[in-house]
């Protein structure tokens, strides 16, 4: 039986783009948007460096620490490089991005309430067994953020920073094209 995902765990995210070649979620660089702390784009290893590929999962709707992550549920993202940061829409998407439904930058921010919505994340499993409603270990996810009331969905979208592998920004469409807004999440 899989392992359910549980709030406090830390865990990575590896993006699907070919054939789940397109990186781990990750803080790379300093952010120059308002707010900002960290770019975000995906790098080839997990631990690229120390905490910056991996994410503590909480509750934004204050559920309590070792509490099962259901699909649908409302989330953030705390990465922990450094002091931590958290998984943000901050700016909007390049000109290039845009050309394919993209929406929004996605960057880190000191605090989770940075602007409205903007740190905050529906968590969608795919399916998952057993099918519980659970979220489990394994899992692949979709990340929906709600800034505006539709934020978009977490992607990778162009090339990243000379160490990163690829872009991360939000989209309009949960998977525009060849699986790059699929995460699969593995305990850190």
């Amino acid at each position: 039986m899989a392992e359910v995902l549980k709030y406090g765990d830390r865990i990575h995210l590896q993006n699907a783009y070919s054939n789940w070649g397109g990186g781990y979620l990750d803080t790379n660089g300093h952010s120059t948007a308002t707010g900002g702390v960290y770019g975000v784009s995906t790098a080839d290893s997990a631990n690229r460096g120390q905490g910056t590929g991996t994410w503590e999962v909480a509750s934004a709707d204050g559920k309590a620490a070792g509490t099962p992550v259901a699909s649908g549920d409302l989330i953030t993202l705390r990465n922990l490089y450094s002091a931590g940061s958290y998984l943000d829409t901050n700016g909007h998407a390049t000109a290039e991005q845009k050309k394919a439904g993209a929406k929004y930058d996605v960057q880190t921010a000191k605090s989770a309430d940075r602007g409205t919505g903007t740190a905050e994340w529906r968590i969608f499993a795919q399916t998952s067994a057993p099918q519980d409603a659970n979220v489990h270990i394994g899992d692949t996810v979709h990340l929906w953020n709600v800034y505006g009331g539709n934020g978009g969905f977490l992607e990778t979208n162009g090339h990243g920073p000379a160490s990163g592998k690829y872009d991360v920004c939000t989209n309009a469409y949960y998977n525009r094209s060849a699986n790059v807004a699929d995460w699969r999440i593995s305990r850190a």
